[in-house]
């Protein structure tokens, strides 16, 4: 039966082939909250390839033989502020959660693209994918940045995708360190008179996006540390190899770049299977904006995602929290047309990965894409107007919206900055200020 309903639903949406109408990424609704729109750039995108040198073949480890090591590939796909006037592209043979199928995704980029030549250098923000995912899973949010002066760098992580989806240690050891090592590698390049992102990025200001995994890898690159548990798991990283992101470790307090400046992190993972405790999250020390679902039944909510925006008691941070969504709030794209047909290598239709069943995906999007601005704006580009868009009540639903017919707002108006009357309902912004 399930069958069935998905290739009479895949009648309903598709007409055989996909158009420039269907598969988009920067989608707009008329309800989205007011920074949630684009920005006046234009936008280019480039694919870059990278090599990280002598890492652990987490892959190939055997217990009480020497690490191997080999030279780690990672696809990364940069987004930037163009000169360009035209305006809208595709993303081809991007590979969907079956791992096989493989489609087109629309948006505003144009490939190749002329860079901007600012008279000062764009912030860097860095987006991390989960497990598994690609680099163009939170392309809608990598897009609007670009549009609002930001060069934009998401990472494919190696042996975390969908089509090259391997053991979960490589996961568990990897993440954080591709993440530390792109930032390297966009630093380099913003000094590179050969290279397109000379003078354009300024890697000394650099934000961080992570969802599930790479959420996960976003907390150590925060501060937070493992517990010894964590190492030791055997369904974890072979060999103690994760004993280098452990809490109080030498290894792990060299992995911390103060050039992260502010972390956003979606459903980080973790927290319910022992990989953090009190003491370790006290390690985080950059100002971190959490979003979750709070139904998360992957990262889990109450003793979860919520516990470790409770527990990182050393840094500023928000939680944002969408009421009753699940694991996929907030970060994937709309699911595209083509995976809401049934495949035979998964025992759910793909569209399960992209959409959560209470809300709407466009609307998580585009909330998202308002707090993620005007939280990166205020730490990242210094703009303090930004943060009265984060200085609100904390339940949406118990903002009143009280307004004269010429705009003027009234003494008890309190609703949320920047949405429109009746729009900010199942939400919750939770703030937490550093310990002293």
């Amino acid at each position: 039966m399930r069958k069935i309903l998905g290739i009479l639903i895949l009648g309903l949406t598709m007409s055989g082939t996909v158009s420039a109408a269907d598969n988009r990424v920067d989608g707009l609704r008329p309800d989205a909250p007011e920074l949630a729109a684009p920005g006046d750039n234009a936008i280019g995108v480039r694919t870059l390839q990278f090599i990280n040198k002598g890492q652990v073949d987490i892959l190939k480890v055997e217990a009480g033989k020497p690490l191997p090591t080999y030279d780690r590939p990672l696809t990364v796909e940069v987004w930037y502020p163009s000169d360009g006037a035209k305006r809208g592209g595709n993303y081809e043979n991007v590979f969907l959660r079956d791992g096989k199928t493989q489609v087109t995704l629309f948006g505003q980029a144009v490939r190749d693209a002329e860079p901007a030549k600012p008279t000062a250098a764009y912030p860097l923000i860095i987006i991390s994918h989960g497990y598994p995912g690609n680099r163009f899973l939170l392309s809608h949010l990598a897009e609007n940045l670009a549009s609002k002066g930001y060069v934009v760098a998401s990472i494919d992580h190696t042996d975390s995708m969908y089509h090259d989806k391997a053991a979960f240690g490589s996961t568990l050891v990897n993440r954080p360190l591709d993440q530390k090592f792109v930032l390297e590698e966009m630093d380099r390049l913003g000094k590179d008179p050969d290279s397109f992102l000379n003078g354009l990025v300024n890697a000394n200001d650099t934000g961080l996006i992570g969802y599930s995994m790479g959420a996960y890898g976003s907390v150590i690159t925060a501060g937070g540390g493992v517990t010894k548990a964590a190492t030791e798991l055997s369904w974890g990283a072979p060999a103690g190899t994760l004993e280098r992101m452990m809490a109080g470790s030498e290894e792990h307090k060299a992995l911390l770049d103060g050039r992260f400046k502010a972390i956003v992190s979606i459903a980080p993972w973790g927290m319910t299977y022992g990989f953090w405790d009190a003491e370790g999250l006290a390690g985080v020390r950059v100002p971190m904006f959490f979003i979750a679902g709070s139904v998360d039944d992957v990262s889990g909510y109450e003793k979860g995602v919520k516990a470790i925006f409770e527990n990182a008691v050393n840094a500023d941070r928000y939680l944002l929290t969408f009421v009753n969504a699940n694991h996929n709030a907030a970060a994937p794209i709309p699911a595209p047309t083509e995976s809401w047909k049934p495949v035979d290598n998964l025992d759910f239709v793909p569209f399960e990965h992209y959409a959560d069943a209470v809300w709407d995906t466009l609307r998580m999007n585009n909330i998202t894409q308002h707090f993620v601005t005007a939280y990166f704006d205020s730490h990242l580009k210094g703009d303090a107007d930004k943060k009265s868009y984060l200085d609100i009540i904390e339940t949406a639903s118990e903002g009143v919206y009280a307004v004269e017919k010429d705009g003027t707002q009234k003494p008890e108006h309190n609703y949320w900055k920047g949405f429109q009357n009746r729009t900010a309902k199942g939400l919750i912004l939770e703030h937490r200020t550093k310990a002293n």
